[in-house]
């Protein structure tokens, strides 16, 4: 199994990261965290580093215990993660908090029943071993943007199912373009996150992780967790997104 290079610069993940698969491990992230969160999804998972972002963000607001780990592989839906089974041999280790499903828009009618369909049956196995099902409801491709009320429907209808959460990085993305709308949330080829679209949506998994934690105010640079990598976004971008991601928590989440 392939897993993102810790060693590649931060600039280059864009491009990397759309070729590779990822499973991070142990010796991925420092193995200290009791607060345990297992991601599961395609490339809009591992792309930009996404697991290691929210350790280090965790960090730089003195929230020590996040340790996170990711079975994500390009093009992967919940389907295609059952029938493969590292998933399914990662949740029931146990010892999860959260476990948090992604696959792709799933606006379209047959992949919102696809959604629907597995992660019912990821929820089963995710409550056997205490932990709650989450959602990181995505957000469409630029050249089809008319669709992102019906992504966020699909991954609201999702969680509503299982009784899970929901983690709308999507709606975040809206609420940070109604602030300034030239900001950079996509990256080059119109679907994947840059840098900033990311760092988002990292926003909007930490504030329901630990609902006490306000992501305002938090860091615009760090450095991955383990490593010598920067992760830098423009500090004037910072408390735009900052703020997108409260407000889409306070309206959207669950």
């Amino acid at each position: 199994m392939l897993r993102l290079g810790r060693l590649v610069p931060i600039a280059l993940l864009i491009w990397l990261a759309g070729s590779c698969g990822s499973l991070t491990g142990p010796d991925d992230h420092r193995p200290t965290g009791t607060f345990r969160v297992l991601l599961i999804g395609n490339s809009l998972t591992y792309f930009n580093e996404l697991p290691a972002l929210l350790e280090s963000l965790a960090d730089s607001a003195g929230v020590e215990d996040l340790y996170v780990q990711a079975v994500a592989y390009p093009d992967y839906g919940l389907g295609d993660h059952f029938a493969q089974g590292d998933a399914l041999r990662e949740i029931r280790k146990g010892g999860w908090r959260f476990v948090v499903m992604q696959q792709g828009p799933s606006a379209l009618p047959a992949s919102r029943e696809y959604l629907l369909e597995w992660a019912s049956r990821f929820a089963v196995e995710i409550r056997a071993v205490g932990a709650i099902p989450a959602f990181y409801a995505v957000w469409p491709s630029a050249d089809r943007a008319f669709d992102f009320d019906r992504v966020h429907e699909s991954y609201a209808l999702a969680a509503e199912a299982v009784d899970g959460a929901l983690l709308p990085a999507g709606e975040a993305w809206r609420a940070a373009w109604r602030r300034q709308a030239n900001l950079p949330l996509y990256g080059g080829d119109g679907f994947h996150p840059s840098v900033q679209g990311t760092y988002l949506a990292a926003l909007v998994m930490l504030r329901r992780f630990y609902p006490g934690l306000s992501p305002v105010g938090l860091p615009a640079a760090l450095t991955l967790g383990g490593t010598t990598i920067p992760y830098v976004i423009p500090a004037q971008s910072a408390p735009i997104l900052q703020a997108a991601a409260v407000e889409a928590h306070t309206e959207f989440g669950r």
